[in-house]
């Protein structure tokens, strides 16, 4: 093989198995969590469109965060999927590229969102009387508007010079998708400096949005300690500790794959991380958002109670 990317057709992504059984079992293991992503997402996104009650900045950026869930699992795991089905470890070279930039994409994207729903909780607990006028129709959507398009503008970035390195370390990746930190390791080592500079625009602006939001929350934490009522406490924590630890669970994954350095790395732990971070959080956030929010739960069951009464005097109409 050619030392440079211009002659790789494909790469080689690590399987999770070698044997026929635990392939299969591989299979049905991230089927079982895709469906479920797709059921808890779902409906998350259906019942924020339809309740006009939960037409709010909050749910807004909830909607924004099941789509972008939505995104990440469903560029990763189907294809690990359709590998350990067909029993192969091949992906093209323009897939690993397209899988890579929309990766990249969803995951700064969402962090971003996360970043703006910190903010959407300390204006609404610091400053409730101010809510209406810093958080009106057209802020919010535009605050999800830019972080979007940070999201796609980094992904470029990251992708153009990612992509444009010359490869000298083989095409077999050590994990089940293709990241940055695989392709990087199969680049030559002087050809690497080219994308230092965007490594390093980028995690300052991950450190920055970090810091953001521990801000946020300790002046949060502050407001609520400071309320008198348990109902009131209760009311602020059921809104802002979902999205707390859905944050937490990000970043501590996020911190334990990318600046991770060599000499803690082994290919057991690197599976388990990206495990986590990429396929774990798009399943277990509904269930975190869902779990305190008795609003959003009510408004789930509402819609899940209409159509299955809507479907029952369908089918119980004589025709």
């Amino acid at each position: 093989m050619s030392n440079s990317s211009s002659s790789i057709s494909q790469f080689l992504l690590l399987a999770f198995a070698d044997t026929r059984e635990l392939q299969l079992f591989h299979f049905c293991l991230f089927l079982g969590i895709y469906l479920a992503a797709l059921l808890g997402n779902g409906l998350i996104i259906i019942t924020t469109a339809c309740d006009h009650c939960l037409h709010t900045p909050m749910y807004f950026f909830l909607l924004n965060l099941s789509l972008l869930d939505l995104g990440c699992i469903s560029t990763t795991v189907p294809k690990s999927m359709a590998n350990s089905l067909r029993d192969t470890r091949a992906i093209s070279y323009s897939g690993c590229v397209a899988q890579h930039f929309f990766f990249v994409f969803l995951i700064i994207t969402e962090y971003f969102v996360l970043t703006v729903m910190a903010y959407d909780r300390y204006v609404a607990i610091c400053h409730p009387l101010h809510y209406g006028t810093l958080l009106g129709s057209r802020a919010f959507v535009h605050m999800a508007a830019a972080a979007w398009a940070s999201g796609f503008l980094c992904s470029v970035l990251y992708t153009a010079n990612t992509f444009s390195l010359p490869l000298c370390q083989g095409n077999a990746f050590d994990q089940f998708f293709c990241e940055i930190p695989q392709v990087l390791k199969l680049s030559c080592l002087v050809s690497y400096l080219r994308v230092t500079g965007v490594i390093v625009v980028s995690d300052s602006l991950a450190f920055g949005s970090f810091v953001f939001i521990v801000v946020s929350y300790v002046q949060i934490f502050r407001a609520v300690l400071k309320i008198r009522s348990q109902q009131g406490r209760h009311k602020a924590s059921s809104t802002c500790l979902p999205h707390l630890a859905v944050v937490s669970l990000f970043v501590s994954t996020g911190i334990f794959t990318y600046p991770k350095p060599p000499s803690i790395s082994s290919l057991f732990l690197d599976q388990v991380v990206s495990f986590l971070y990429s396929v774990v959080p798009p399943a277990v956030n509904p269930l975190i958002y869902s779990m305190r929010n008795q609003e959003l739960k009510d408004a789930v069951w509402k819609l899940i109670t209409g159509y299955l009464s809507s479907n029952k005097l369908h089918i119980s109409k004589p025709i």
